[in-house]
């Protein structure tokens, strides 16, 4: 894969269709949902360092492969995140926005409040000692 192909699927995960999903319809009640989308990549490319001169290899004499030409290694990647929010409801001519609860979420940030506070508190407790 090159680099335009990965910008592309960068892009194409990315976009606004991630963001808002395919609105529905049910008994009269148009439902849109939304999600949160973050992401993230990145990629490089450059020269391959040779082999120890102690190996057996043709390279690790000349630094090069037999053919000359120097050895160029690449990489890349990418990672996302899609997590809902919430939906949009739209009954009539009055719009409301239906928060999504996710629970797990909540623990999660709550314990991470947790780690964060008692070395905290830790801290102050052996500072007042001394």
């Amino acid at each position: 894969m090159n680099a335009q192909e990965l910008l592309d699927r960068v892009a194409e995960n990315l976009s606004v269709r991630r963001s808002f999903g395919s609105a529905y319809e049910r008994d009269g009640v148009l439902i849109i949902p939304v999600a949160l989308v973050a992401g993230g990549g990145g990629g490089g490319e450059g020269p391959i360092k040779p082999p120890a001169a102690g190996s057996n290899s043709a390279i690790a004499a000349t630094g090069a492969p037999p053919d000359g030409q120097p050895l160029i290694g690449a990489g890349g990647g990418f990672g996302g995140l899609v997590l809902p929010v919430g939906a949009y409801v739209v009954k009539g001519d009055q719009v409301r926005w239906v928060p999504a609860i996710d629970v797990t979420l909540i623990v999660l940030a709550g314990l991470g409040m947790v780690r964060l506070l008692v070395p905290l508190l830790k801290n102050r407790r052996r500072r007042s000692r001394a």
